[in-house]
């Protein structure tokens, strides 16, 4: 297959770039770096199979391709937040132009949803069947919305004209390539214990998150496009429930580091609570998250050591 990933020089662009090269397809990388980085990819240019392209999913482009990871849009806070209105450009419009060439070239195409569809769940665990409990208004509003409009163009474009779509949606997913200022919590978390800093903990700690390493994120979207059953949207994540605090004294366990723990006030409209129901995944996928977080978190300390000692 011919694979185009937007987002491909990103956190998870990158690792799905990289396995979809180890599969034996030919890839091409499209990103505008706002979030992405050269460092993420540099690894993968010598391949004879890789290609990349510049260019922001907001501007129309044609290419001749088999497969859309269309994962293009920053999703952290800290990022999303920088410049909203582009935000929700680039979901929304990211997603018209992408499906509009899924149409054209009759490629299937894969949309990189979010857990934020469900906004601050009133219903937990989260099963897709949930329609969410989201501000429209808020500041996480350009991420929430421009995710769900996505999901619905997305829908649209497969009923009316029959495009080949899927849709996963992702529970938090952490590992190497994470930015070290993006603003989520394990980067957060592992930085600041590195660097000896206090560690930030919004709220009381008692909000819960759920964890899913990126290797088993990625398994999760080829196994996605490569079935013919469902078209989505299905969760993937991990189920196990962590809260904020138990995931601060694990980093703080596994780093020995000696910082501190600090409160600080909860963020406008952050989610008290996020747990997938992966049983859509369990049943239709054969998939389910393999890495404990344990194991997840001492790989992606590694990369922060090394990033830091670098970076100094």
């Amino acid at each position: 297959m011919r694979c185009l990933v937007t987002g491909g020089a990103g956190f998870l662009g990158s690792h799905l770039c990289e396995r979809l090269l180890n599969d034996g397809h030919e890839v091409i990388c499209l990103d505008n770096y706002f979030t992405g980085r050269l460092a993420n990819i540099a690894h993968l240019r010598d391949n004879k199979n890789f290609e990349v392209i510049r260019h922001d999913v907001t501007e129309p482009i044609l290419l001749e391709v088999d497969r859309i990871f269309n994962l293009a849009c920053p999703a952290s806070p800290v990022h999303y937040q920088h410049n909203p209105v582009k935000t929700i450009k680039t979901s929304v419009m990211g997603a018209i132009n992408m499906l509009g060439m899924a149409k054209r070239v009759h490629a299937r195409i894969l949309q990189a949803s979010t857990s934020e569809i469900y906004g601050d769940p009133v219903v937990h665990p989260q099963k897709e069947d949930y329609w969410g409990n989201v501000n429209p208004i808020g500041i996480r509003s350009c991420y929430d919305e421009g995710k769900r409009v996505a999901e619905t163009l997305f829908m649209d474009y497969h009923r009316q004209n029959k495009v080949d779509i899927r849709i996963v949606r992702i529970f938090n997913t952490y590992g190497p390539r994470m930015l070290p200022n993006d603003g989520r919590v394990v980067s957060n978390f592992i930085v600041q214990a590195l660097k000896g800093e206090p560690i930030t903990i919004y709220g009381d700690g008692t909000q819960t998150r759920s964890f899913c390493y990126v290797d088993d994120l990625i398994e999760a979207f080829v196994k996605m496009m490569e079935q013919e059953n469902i078209i989505g949207p299905v969760n993937v994540g991990n189920p196990g429930e962590f809260t904020m605090l138990d995931l601060a004294n694990e980093v703080l366990a596994l780093t020995g580091s000696k910082s501190k723990i600090v409160y600080k006030e909860l963020p406008g409209d952050d989610p008290k609570m996020r747990k997938p129901d992966i049983s859509l995944a369990k049943s239709q996928l054969n998939w389910e998250p393999k890495i404990p977080l344990q194991e997840g978190l001492k790989k992606t300390i590694t990369y922060f050591e090394n990033l830091l000692s670098v970076s100094k």
